[in-house]
């Protein structure tokens, strides 16, 4: 087949100014920007203490005092839904009825609010034997409506139920391709808190860093 000169020359200008790239080169920034945070979590979980968990007693999901009013109607556990969802409508008391979410512990798409949960990272009762039962009403609320650490996160209710209230030690996403971000995630709450680790725990978050 013999082609038009024009629509040779137009191929041939669209490959030359074009520029061609490959997953593997799209996939590059980020990996170094996995690489560069891993590098962070591990300097900052050597600065936590290591410690052995203090007892659960005293212990109750009243005594973080969740959820709390964030503006108007709507609370943290309604405004993290809003923030992590897609299409979120929401009636006049400010509950979602209807949106899309997306949960990174097991990779399943949730199409109803019912189907969500709101998933502190670090669980209260876990952060409650790391210190936090050492700590006034005040701060134990202002760490369970964190909207500013990455310690809030839309996830299924299968995963949250599965998961409980136990650390990386004993439970891990079901989605390896998670492990890295969740093990950062842990480590920068618990740094900023100030939450000690036991050495199992930190054990467990430095074998999940090295999927980054």
């Amino acid at each position: 087949m013999i082609f038009p000169r024009r629509a040779v020359l137009v191929a041939v200008l669209t490959l030359t100014l074009i520029p061609l790239t490959t997953p593997q080169a799209e996939a590059e920034p980020r990996k170094q920007s996995q690489a560069a945070g891993a590098a962070l979590a591990r300097h900052m979980l050597a600065r936590l203490k290591v410690a052995r968990p203090l007892s659960i007693r005293g212990y109750s999901r009243e005594r973080f005092q969740p959820w709390e009013r964030r503006s108007g109607r709507c609370d943290t556990r309604e405004t993290v839904l809003a923030r992590d969802g897609r299409h979120v409508r929401r009636d006049a008391a400010c509950r979602p009825v209807k949106g899309l979410w997306y949960s990174p512990y097991d990779g399943k798409r949730l199409r109803s609010e019912k189907q969500a949960d709101v998933d502190h990272v670090v669980p209260l009762a876990y952060a409650w034997r790391s210190g936090a039962k050492r700590w006034s009403q005040a701060k134990r609320r202002a760490f369970a409506n964190d909207l500013i650490r990455p310690e809030l996160l839309t996830v299924s209710h299968s995963a949250n139920i599965a998961k409980g209230g136990r650390g990386p030690q004993g439970w891990r996403p079901q989605r390896r391709a998670h492990w890295c971000r969740y093990a950062a995630s842990w480590i920068t709450v618990k740094h900023h808190y100030r939450l000690f680790v036991t050495r199992k725990e930190k054990a467990a978050l430095l074998n999940m860093l090295r999927t980054c």
